[in-house]
């Protein structure tokens, strides 16, 4: 299909980026679908023949994405837009936007790309499409930011295979037609959408149905399309504007898991016990019964027949093999802390237990690998997600001033309960703010806070003394704490012996 758009697009003489990244995509799609052909099938000769084998595999490549994926965009992660939130949950929810965001990430990372795409269905409904890296079809771009593109889709129209072109370009035909008594006028700064019906096979255009508009004005000075990458260097062609997977240059390290993967299941495979059964025993003893099939089961790979010439004793022989387990556990975290380094989750992000790949549940530190990509990574789904929710709200109800802000889940950053713990010492030593505190704990604005404080007050768990934050276990020092003083001094003279009580009464006085 990539080669037909492409063509396509060349002949109404668009501009659009080399083959050199589109050749990798089919690479990078073999990797994350676990399956290379020239890798993961391959032949050995047993000595009389060769035959083809399948390789056992770890499938590291999907599985670093969908980490990629639930570090950047998970269900934790909120869209803030104001008195429009509520409408927009609402719009993002219709277009199960949790679920196929999170993918789109995750085929991106693997992809090189992915793109957010927004139009009006025909009941006037936003709607958003999910494209991945082989139907984005970029047509200009400036300082690296895509401007208009083309994307492409496969679909399926009375019985024919046709590709379904949608094209976003700058400079809209105010009045195509003349409408107005004037001539067409252009408005450079304004989107316009082509939708064009492609034949798959030969390439020519076609009628597109009545029910899609050839030439759609969208009177909007932004693209409705958001474009999502790693956000890595393109180190196959410093010129495309599309990005490369997030383990382009980890395939060698791909590769080394699923070789030292495949030796290890190979050794069980291998290794299995085997028992070695002279061939003149089994004949005198299929002689005895007069059948002429082995007495074990031909199906059975304990039992291994051996020719007559042997030299040996004719007794039968156990070879039960050692499994070299923990050399090869301890190859597989070599290759598992290599692929982790590379793809920027940084060492020690994957453990190779119980014969499977684990990843790890620490707190994410400040300081790690890790932390600084995803934050680095962020940086571009954060650009995406604020102009996705500025495009939906443009075509829901014609606003173009929405303040969209974004914030992703930092409890994989941080836990929630150091977060308490640190907040408490530092009201205790007075180097906060309760306002601030409960800000960063709730993770809300000044006034919410506030708010909270009232409530907190009202309460009677805050008063006007210093607050003590943490929790004694001693019950009795809380108890001593609450009660007046007038209490206390008189707790203390009905406690003294009542001889010297009224003694010292009548002299104090």
């Amino acid at each position: 299909m990539s080669n037909t758009i492409r063509q396509y697009l060349l002949d109404k003489k668009y501009d659009t980026v080399s083959d050199e990244t589109y050749s990798h995509i089919d690479e990078w799609l073999d990797w994350y679908q676990g399956d290379v052909e020239n890798f993961h099938t391959y032949k050995v000769y047993n000595g009389i023949t060769t035959t083809n084998q399948k390789r056992y595999r770890l499938g590291m490549a999907k599985k670093v994405c969908e980490d990629w994926a639930n570090l950047l965009l998970n269900e934790k992660v909120s869209i803030n837009a104001g008195d429009y939130e509520e409408r927009l949950n609402g719009i993002l929810q219709s277009n199960n936007f949790k679920v196929r965001a999170n993918q789109l990430v995750e085929k991106a990372f693997a992809l090189g790309t992915g793109a957010l795409v927004e139009y009006l269905d025909g009941d006037g409904n936003p709607v958003i499409d999910y494209i991945r890296a082989d139907m984005i079809y970029p047509l200009s771009w400036d300082n690296g930011d895509i401007t208009e593109c083309a994307f492409g889709s496969n679909r399926v129209v009375d019985g024919k295979e046709i590709i379904y072109l949608q094209i976003h370009r700058k400079g809209v035909p105010a009045d195509p037609e003349g409408t107005d008594g004037e001539a067409a006028r252009e408005a450079p700064d304004l989107y316009y959408i082509e939708n064009k019906y492609i034949d798959a096979k030969s390439g020519k255009e076609l009628d597109t149905p009545d029910s899609v508009f050839p030439l759609i004005d969208t009177g909007y000075d932004r693209p409705l399309f958001q474009i999502i990458t790693p956000n890595i260097c393109n180190n196959i062609d410093l010129d495309s504007p599309l990005g490369i997977s997030v383990y382009a240059n980890s395939i060698s390290q791909l590769k080394g898991c699923d070789l030292v993967y495949d030796s290890y299941m190979n050794e069980y495979v291998l290794g299995r016990k085997r028992i070695l059964v002279p061939l003149s025993q089994a004949k005198r003893q299929m002689q005895e019964d007069g059948v002429s099939t082995p007495v074990f089961d031909p199906n059975d790979t304990v039992y291994y027949m051996l020719p007559d010439d042997r030299n040996s004793s004719q007794s039968l022989t156990e070879v039960d093999m050692t499994i070299r387990a923990s050399d090869h556990e301890l190859g597989i975290q070599r290759c598992l802390d290599i692929l982790s380094l590379k793809a920027g989750m940084g060492s020690g992000r994957y453990k190779f237990e119980s014969g499977g790949v684990k990843t790890a549940t620490e707190v994410i530190s400040d300081k790690s690998d890790l932390y600084q990509n995803r934050q680095k990574n962020a940086i571009i789904i954060e650009a995406a997600l604020i102009s996705m929710a500025q495009a939906v709200a443009f075509l829901d109800d014609g606003r173009t001033d929405l303040d969209v802000t974004i914030d992703f889940d930092d409890s994989i950053i941080e836990d929630t309960n150091t977060t308490i713990d640190r907040n408490i010492k530092l009201v205790q030593a007075g180097l906060r703010s309760k306002l601030k505190a409960i800000m960063e704990i709730d993770k809300c604005t000044k006034a919410e806070a506030k708010k909270e404080l009232a409530l907190i007050k009202e309460d009677g768990r805050i008063t006007g003394q210093d607050i003590d934050w943490t929790q004694t276990d001693n019950g009795d020092d809380d108890k001593d704490q609450d009660v007046p003083e007038e209490e206390q001094e008189g707790d203390e003279v009905e406690n003294e012996p009542s001889g010297e009580s009224a003694t010292g009464g009548g002299s104090g006085r």
